[in-house]
């Protein structure tokens, strides 16, 4: 299937995104003591630094199906414990980021045409998906569970900054 929507553009700005989007997420919650960002929230991955590690997880998922990183050792559902430490999880996230943008950046046009064929441990099979689909899942992925933390961080009182993406600093650069 070839793939006439997901451009190496699109996701060099969608890593651009993720990387302000986690920078502030980090800079909001490091600013919480680290019992309230331990608490319960009602996210599916329980607290601000559960659903942070399962984020980072995820994103070591899939950069190992779409880069050739090593794989994460822990499974999904031990993913909110990835990373327990506060400094090693904002470390490795920085880090992440980066590599997801050296990445986007290497990418040319056909990088993403074809498919990409894994096996799914949450689905137990064999997966063959568009990879243009697969890179959108991860970037929507990660929206998705910075849409909770950022809920968790309001309900803790914390002010939090614009998450909307036509207010990121140099859109168009």
């Amino acid at each position: 299937m070839q793939n006439a929507v997901v451009t190496p553009a699109w996701c060099q700005m969608m890593a651009r995104y993720n990387r302000w989007q986690n920078r502030a997420a980090f800079e909001t919650a490091g600013a919480l003591p680290e019992e309230t960002r331990e608490v319960d929230g009602g996210a599916f991955w329980g607290s601000i630094r559960g659903t942070l590690s399962h984020l980072l997880w995820a994103d070591h998922m899939w950069m190992s199906r779409l880069d050739g990183w090593e794989r994460p050792k822990p499974g999904l559902s031990d993913s909110a414990q990835f990373v327990t430490e506060w400094a090693e999880l904002r470390s490795k996230r920085q880090i992440t980021d980066a590599r997801i943008s050296r990445w986007a950046q290497a990418l040319r046009d056909g990088s993403l045409d074809g498919d990409l064929t894994w096996y799914s441990g949450a689905e137990k099979r064999d997966m063959t998906l568009p990879l243009s689909m697969c890179v959108v899942h991860m970037f929507n992925h990660q929206t998705h569970h910075r849409g909770q933390i950022h809920a968790m961080l309001t309900a803790a009182g914390a002010t939090t900054a614009p998450s909307d993406l036509i207010l990121m600093p140099d859109l168009l650069g």
